[in-house]
């Protein structure tokens, strides 16, 4: 029970300390840290708009965080979550493009969907087959296929798919664009917010049953925690570090549904803008729960966006920082108290 308290109290008192320390920051500028925290919160859940840019940066953190926490399960790293939405977005965008005008909403919806979480999902199962075949580690190999993807995508976007003189896709077919909360139940009105969302929260229901609730995620775990005692116990080890980089990256692909299908409507170069990273940090302040990721990315949707609408008071780098140290927070008091 003890382990679990202090298990819920350190994300708590990083995030605070986070804070404490922004606020001396903010002080440096010469400005009231209450009254930018205070401006903040009413342009941001203050407002139906600023609601919905919170909640649409949220849904795509949900998603690169659940492609960082299910590869933790069996201590894997997954830094390559950039990457494996970059593949997604591109192949939601040509699929979406390639498909007939009339297809069923629906039907294009999941062709599109299920295409991005297959590309993401290839990338991070070509990682956990090179550590398993050759040994090659997860960390180097997924910042690598970044690189790698990042400069594929770049090739065919420029040199295939590009409208002319521009940097992004034609549109996707109108079926296959995913309906805004505006236009479905009227909230969040004219912000990018769209029913991706219940596809993110939906992700992380189903990620916790399967970690925690099936044969599969206790395999995991305890290939996680006893590797050597797990293949005495006859579980495959190398099958489930495949099945975990392979679901990770599956999350991550399914992030190109909130960026492509449900918000742009094509792809365009820099579209991802680091979310992969960031869902690294939404990953480790969750401690790599499923559910405790919808609050973690919360924060970090509601640090973004806020950090930009009080950017002509303080530098939205400010708030950078608080992510970042918040991190460096977390992996202090994990040590010290356990």
């Amino acid at each position: 029970m003890q382990n679990r308290s202090i298990k819920f109290v350190i994300p708590l008192l990083a995030t605070a300390v986070a804070l404490a320390i922004s606020a001396l920051l903010i002080m440096t500028t010469g400005r009231d840290p209450l009254m930018i925290y205070q401006k903040m919160f009413s342009m941001t859940f203050g407002s139906d708009y600023g609601t919905g840019q919170i909640v649409f940066r949220t849904t795509s953190l949900i998603l690169t965080g659940l492609a960082v926490a299910i590869p933790f399960k069996v201590k894997l790293l997954n830094i390559g979550g950039e990457g494996q939405v970059l593949a997604g977005a591109f192949t939601a965008a040509f699929v979406g493009i390639m498909l007939p005008p009339q297809t069923p909403p629906l039907i294009a919806i999941s062709i599109c969907s299920t295409s991005a979480m297959i590309a993401g999902s290839s990338i991070g199962l070509l990682a956990g087959w090179l550590k398993v075949r050759f040994g090659i580690n997860e960390v180097i190999s997924t910042i690598m296929l970044n690189f790698i993807v990042h400069a594929f995508v770049g090739y065919l976007l420029t040199w295939h798919l590009a409208v002319p003189s521009t940097v992004h896709t034609p549109e996707i077919i109108q079926s296959a664009q995913v309906p805004m909360f505006d236009s479905v139940i009227g909230i969040w009105r004219k912000s990018p917010a769209n029913i991706s969302t219940l596809f993110a929260l939906t992700a992380s229901l189903l990620s916790w049953i399967m970690i925690f609730k099936t044969t599969t995620g206790y395999e995991m775990r305890a290939v996680g925690l006893q590797p050597e005692a797990a293949g005495y116990a006859g579980i495959s080890t190398n099958t489930h570090i495949m099945k975990a980089m392979a679901i990770g990256g599956a999350m991550a692909g399914l992030a190109s549904t909130n960026l492509v299908l449900g918000y742009k409507h094509f792809y365009e170069a820099g579209l991802t803008s680091g979310i992969g990273f960031i869902g690294i940090a939404v990953a480790l302040l969750a401690l790599a729960h499923p559910l405790w990721l919808v609050a973690s990315a919360l924060l970090f949707g509601f640090l973004e966006y806020g950090g930009l609408t009080v950017n002509a008071y303080v530098p939205k780098d400010i708030f950078m920082m608080v992510q970042a140290i918040t991190i460096l927070m977390i992996l202090v008091l994990t040590k010290t108290l356990r």
